[in-house]
C-alpha cells in the first residue's frame, strides 16, 4: 500500500532567499518533517484562480488536506465589513483554502486546520470569526508577537473522547498561542472540544459526522507534540486503504475492441 499523500495548503507570501526577493509559495519544513515521520507524502498546493474553480482537480490526486496558519482571514468571506485592527490579507489564498475546504468536506475527505487553518474551516462551513481578539476581551492569544516559544503558552481545557485529545490528550493541557482572531459564531456541524482556561475561546473544532474533520488553533507542529498530525495522517491512511480494498472488491470488466 501506497502512503498517504497530504496536501498542505501552501501560505502566499513576501519572501526572500538567495538573491530572490518577491511572493512565494511556502510551506515549513516543520509541516513537512511531521507528516514523513507519520509515514506520510506532503505535498505544497499552490494558491490559483484555476484550482479555485475547480477544487476537485487538487483533491482528486490527495488522501487529506491540510491548512496552515498565516494571514488574517477577510471578513468580508463571513459577511461582515473589516475592522480598523484587521491585519494584512490574502485574498487569492482565502478563496483557494475556502473553496478546497468546501469540497474536502463535501466528499468526506480528510481535513487538519492549525491556527489560521481551524479559522478557515469554520468559515467554510458558516462560521464567523472575531476580527481582533483583544476587542472582545480576548488579549492573551498573542502574548508576544513573532515568537512561539515558552512566552507563548497558556492553558486550554480538552474534552475526553475527541480527536483534539487522542493529540495532546484530555483534561487541562499546555498549549502555545500566537493569533489575535478566533471562533465567534460556531459553525452549524461543528463541536467544540476544546476552550481556552483564561477565557473560554473555542480552541478546537471537530465535525464529527465527517470520517476526520479536526481544527486547533495551537501550533502542534511548533510544539513536541507531533500526535495531532500523526493521528491525522494514519486516518488518511486508513481511507486509504478503504477505497483500496472497495476497488479490489469491484467485479472486473473486460474490455473488447472492434476490428
Amino acid at each position: 500500500m501506497r502512503p498517504p499523500i497530504i496536501g498542505i495548503c501552501s501560505a502566499y507570501e513576501p519572501a526572500r532567499w538567495s538573491f530572490w526577493d518577491m511572493p512565494a509559495a511556502i510551506v515549513a519544513s516543520t509541516y513537512l518533517d511531521h507528516i514523513a515521520q507519520a509515514g506520510g507524502i506532503g505535498i505544497g498546493l499552490i494558491p490559483s484562480d484555476a484550482a479555485t474553480a475547480s477544487p476537485e482537480t487538487l483533491l482528486d490526486r490527495i488522501d487529506g488536506l491540510l491548512l496552515l496558519g498565516g494571514a488574517d482571514v477577510d471578513p468580508r468571506n463571513y459577511g461582515e465589513s473589516p475592522d480598523p485592527n484587521l491585519e494584512a490579507t490574502v485574498p487569492l489564498r482565502d478563496a483557494f483554502e475556502l473553496s478546497l475546504s468546501r469540497a474536502a468536506f463535501a466528499r468526506d475527505l480528510p481535513i487538519l486546520g492549525i491556527c489560521r487553518g481551524m479559522q478557515i474551516m469554520n468559515v467554510a462551513c458558516g462560521g464567523t470569526l472575531h476580527q481582533h481578539l483583544a476587542d472582545h476581551g480576548y488579549a492573551e492569544h498573542r502574548k508576544a508577537p513573532g515568537h512561539l516559544d515558552a512566552r507563548t503558552f497558556h492553558d486550554v481545557r480538552v474534552q475526553s473522547d475527541s480527536w483534539a485529545a487522542q493529540g495532546i490528550g484530555s483534561g487541562t493541557r499546555s498549549v502555545n498561542s500566537h493569533h489575535h482572531q478566533g471562533v465567534a459564531q460556531v459553525a452549524t456541524g461543528a463541536t467544540v472540544s476544546a476552550t481556552s482556561a483564561v477565557d473560554s475561546l473555542p480552541e478546537a473544532l471537530e465535525w464529527r459526522h465527517q470520517a476526520f474533520a479536526l481544527g486547533v488553533q495551537w501550533h502542534p507542529e511548533a510544539m513536541d507534540l507531533p500526535a495531532t498530525i500523526a493521528h491525522f495522517v494514519s486516518t488518511c491512511a486508513e481511507q486509504l486503504n478503504v477505497v483500496s480494498d472497495s476497488a479490489r472488491a469491484a467485479p472486473k470488466t473486460t474490455a473488447f475492441s472492434l476490428k
